[in-house]
């Protein structure tokens, strides 16, 4: 790896675009470097990770409108809407659309956390849609793929956003770009246009995830998906982008992070060097924010030492400024303390997730969010006895440099009434590499399973995970076989408001069901 200088130039100083990281990310995507074998696997593994979540959330209504929006756009030679017939097919950009609403609406698919911190995995549903679109095969979509990763992953090491309440979509759109560029096997220039292009037009404020989270935190992602793919579309037709996008004078580092004397620095593989930025990200085993992730752990850990939550007086969590700033207390966030909250803002509360995690025992990604488990009078008695605190300590492991000695966990004080306290710490979730049950290939499949066998009938589940399994020598043209269909009578949802694609046919506000799209 190579790590590359970002910094503001004058207008009259900026250097010669091969030096722009825009660029740099360009040939990242272009480099025709084999995929390693473990990287393979565990693209294999990711998109059947995206797959079992994006089934499991299929109902919700973010998940059911964007599927109604993309089914009003169909085309043929198109790409597919997960649950629906593969025969219905949509323009690539509204099933980026669709399938990738579906795939971030539970908050359980894959993580990564650095000097910022992401959904690596979103990435994916708008790469598919494109291949399925133009053909591809199998092995372009793992290229596409791992570039996607490298480019999302290596960004969120180097620039930090959240620190000026940026969200993190420019990274995660910048990796779309490059991981589509790969796939079609587009040039450096076109790239390189599209990604200033994206990170323009994907720069949002953290408001959509502060205070009462709206559904958008469902749709954030595939927005970027849909612009990612409109910035290819856009530079394919050789039109030219906001450039340069990091370095400018008027750029995003210039004016909405650190300012013009800031210095940031980017690691990026060489030219030759294999592409392996997905074997630092990790799944959830549960459906809640990335850094809720170890602490549902060790509430599960805690119990048994604990032997009646009513004797409880007080817990203090002592993690990194990130959990506390995000999740925790610390974000000064009433919501958070909220019964009737919303299911967005309770995966968001670190205080909700380790007070029902200690109760229970168990955490489930329905179950777990009901309105009346959140209004249980125990619960909410001992959802107000939970805080956080920054600690220095935690947060210098939160930012180690060495990926092996990284930590995003934290210390538990629990305080009873006579006196006694509980304590333990956790350093990463057991799901994590370095955890105590990393996930291996059988897990991937085994959540899968769980999550959709309400849904999908055995024989298709069979199907997909051959396909799945079967992705790096997928012949062009059966991409789509990566698509999951559900029984017409289980996807439909009543009570949604129809919108402007549906009103030329004169059928009213409510009177269609998203089956019947």
């Amino acid at each position: 790896m190579k790590e590359h200088v970002v910094r503001v130039h004058k207008s009259a100083e900026t250097p010669e675009r091969t030096e722009l990281l825009a660029w740099k990310l360009a040939e990242v995507a272009t480099d025709p470097v084999p995929i390693d074998p473990d990287v393979q696997e565990m693209i294999v593994n990711r998109v059947i990770d995206n797959a079992g979540v994006a089934i499991a959330g299929l109902l919700r209504s973010p998940v059911a409108n964007a599927r109604a929006q993309a089914l009003a756009h169909p085309k043929p030679g198109g790409a597919t809407v997960i649950g629906v017939s593969s025969d219905r097919l949509v323009a690539c950009e509204w099933a980026a659309w669709a399938n990738g609403t579906a795939v971030r609406e539970l908050d359980f698919h894959d993580t990564f956390l650095a000097a910022d911190m992401n959904h690596p995995g979103d990435v994916i549903p708008s790469i598919i849609a494109v291949g399925q679109q133009c053909g591809s095969s199998g092995a372009d979509l793992v290229r596409g793929i791992a570039a996607a990763y490298e480019v999302t992953v290596d960004l969120t090491k180097g620039i930090a956003l959240h620190t000026h309440r940026v969200d993190h979509l420019p990274h995660v759109a910048a990796g779309m770009v490059a991981g589509v560029g790969a796939v079609l096997g587009l040039p450096v220039e076109t790239i390189y246009q599209a990604i200033n292009h994206v990170v323009h037009v994907t720069v949002t404020t953290r408001q959509a995830r502060k205070g009462g989270i709206s559904t958008w935190k469902a749709n954030a992602p595939a927005h970027a998906g849909k612009l990612a793919i409109e910035a290819i579309d856009r530079s394919m037709r050789g039109e030219t982008s906001p450039a340069p996008i990091y370095e400018g004078d008027d750029s995003i580092i210039a004016w909405m992070l650190d300012g013009p004397e800031a210095r940031y620095c980017v690691p990026l593989p060489v030219a030759g060097e294999p592409k392996r930025a997905i074997m630092e990200t990790y799944t959830k085993a549960y459906s809640a924010e990335i850094q809720a992730q170890p602490w549902i752990d060790l509430a599960f850990r805690l119990r048994s030492r604990i032997a009646d939550l009513a004797d409880v007086s007080d817990i203090v969590i002592r993690t990194s400024h990130h959990t506390h700033r995000i999740i925790g207390s610390g974000a000064g966030d009433p919501q958070k303390y909220d019964p009737s909250a919303s299911r967005e803002t309770l995966d968001h509360s670190l205080m909700y997730i380790f007070a029902v995690a200690l109760e229970d025992g168990r955490w489930h990604h329905e179950y777990s969010y009901r309105p009346e488990r959140a209004k249980q009078l125990a619960t909410v008695a001992l959802w107000a006895k939970i805080r956080t605190e920054e600690d220095v300590d935690w947060d210098r492991r939160y930012h180690e440099p060495d990926p092996n000695k990284r930590a995003f966990g934290g210390r538990v004080q629990v305080t009873l009434r006579d006196g006694r306290t509980v304590q333990d710490e956790i350093e990463v979730a057991d799901a994590h590499p370095r955890g105590a049950r990393p996930f291996g290939p059988e897990d991937y499949v085994h959540k899968f399973a769980e999550l959709v066998h309400a849904s999908v009938l055995p024989a298709e589940q069979e199907r997909f995970l051959a396909a799945a399994q079967a992705l790096p020598n997928l012949p062009k043209t059966h991409l789509r076989d990566l698509n999951i269909v559900v029984p017409q009578d289980l996807l439909r949802v009543t009570g949604l408001r129809t919108g402007l694609f549906e009103q030329h046919d004169g059928i009213e506000p409510g009177e269609r069901e998203v089956g019947e799209w």
